[in-house]
């Protein structure tokens, strides 16, 4: 997968999908369910996360960078 992952609301819906593509990845009532669907992917995906809100300004922009695994923890 290339790109970012938007998070957005349309036609009542909060959806998920590559930023710049046409095709919804997910689709959700709440703008919660859907950023943290969103941000799931992104983390997977090691790239961006962006929320916009029911106007389509960016609200939240979080940066996952390449080399992070979700599921082991940090040493320390």
């Amino acid at each position: 997968m290339r790109g970012d992952i938007e998070t957005y609301f349309e036609d009542g819906l909060w959806k998920n999908r590559v930023q710049g593509g046409d095709q919804v990845s997910s689709t959700h009532l709440t703008r919660k369910d859907a950023a943290t669907n969103g941000r799931e992917m992104a983390i997977v995906h090691a790239v961006d996360h962006i929320i916009r809100d029911r106007d389509g300004t960016i609200s939240e922009h979080d940066v996952y960078p390449r080399g992070r695994d979700p599921h082991t923890a940090l040493p320390g």
